[in-house]
């Protein structure tokens, strides 16, 4: 555990050749958390392989804390794990928001990367907020990952009242950051029952972890609570910051890896990333959605670790 201030302290692991290329893992959300399997994107036997969660996900304390709870705090606390650790310098890796923050990382420190590997890009603009979170508002009643998941879409909308619809997201904050479980509880539920549903090209078979708006599982308040804590505060990123901030890692090596039926982040997005970024190869994915854990996009990342070994 290590203390980035009061009153949050970071879960981190080391795992792998502890003389091997240096890779720091940045997981989604933000606050969904690492997990064991995230591990095998990397050879052990190459790679010192760093994970962590960042504040209020996964074993860090406190759960779903949303206080000093921004992407500079987690730019911060990236910096102060790589110092804590002895590490010059390291390969960063992140997908989904774990995407955005590695570039937000990068870019502040392009001196500490050695490059990226990056999957299902998102650069926190309002039209990808707007694209999530969808409205009820349309003749099909609803839009954007709505339009291709309208079953999923109505179980979401159902949660709050039709009074309140017009404001998805804050009806949802609200409720996310009320201290009574018995309604921040369902909320979590529902929102991470939403994303679950829409993140496969192919569904998941179920596994009774988040298949429905009438389960809670650990970890769903983190990941609903924080996700729309940096949704309504816009990512704490000025609008194109990530763009506009490219230039600072255009001669990093980087590999962007995206789905093509990405509903979570869509194709729209990296391939914005890889025009303003033409040194990076940007790898699409025929036949996936957003999950780092669907057949292609596994084989994609594995790929892109393979060829970073020639930097150790």
């Amino acid at each position: 555990m290590l203390d980035v201030g009061p009153p949050h302290r970071l879960y981190w692991e080391q795992s792998g050749n502890p003389k091997g290329l240096p890779v720091v893992f940045l997981h989604g959300g933000p606050g969904a958390g690492t997990a064991p399997a995230y591990r095998r994107f990397f050879d052990p036997e190459q790679f010192r392989i760093i994970m962590f969660d960042q504040r209020g996900a996964g074993r860090s304390t406190p759960e779903a804390n949303l206080t000093d709870n921004t992407t500079a705090h987690l730019v911060a606390d990236i910096e102060v794990l790589r110092a804590h650790l002895g590490i010059e310098r390291w390969v960063v890796f992140g997908g989904s928001w774990g995407s955005t923050l590695a570039l937000a990382y990068g870019e502040a420190h392009p001196e500490r990367c050695i490059g990226f590997i990056l999957r299902g890009i998102f650069l926190f603009s309002q039209e990808e907020v707007n694209w999530f979170i969808g409205d009820a508002s349309g003749s099909t009643g609803s839009s954007g990952m709505g339009w291709f998941f309208p079953e999923a879409h109505r179980a979401f909308t159902a949660h709050i009242p039709p009074d309140e619809r017009g404001d998805m997201l804050n009806a949802y904050y609200t409720r996310l950051i009320n201290p009574d479980p018995a309604v921040h509880r369902p909320a979590a539920a529902a929102w991470c029952a939403y994303e679950n549903a829409c993140s496969r090209l192919i569904p998941a078979a179920k596994t009774g972890r988040a298949d429905s708006g009438d389960q809670y599982y650990p970890g769903a308040l983190s990941m609903a609570r924080i996700e729309a804590h940096y949704m309504v505060n816009r990512g704490f990123l000025a609008p194109d910051q990530l763009i506009h901030g490219v230039s600072a890692i255009a001669k990093h090596p980087a590999v962007i890896v995206q789905g093509r039926y990405d509903m979570v982040c869509p194709i729209a997005t990296a391939d914005r990333l890889a025009r303003a970024w033409p040194g990076a190869q940007y790898r699409v994915v025929a036949d996936a959605g957003h999950s780092s854990m669907e057949p292609g996009i596994r084989a994609a990342l594995v790929k892109a670790t393979e060829d970073f070994k020639l930097y150790r």
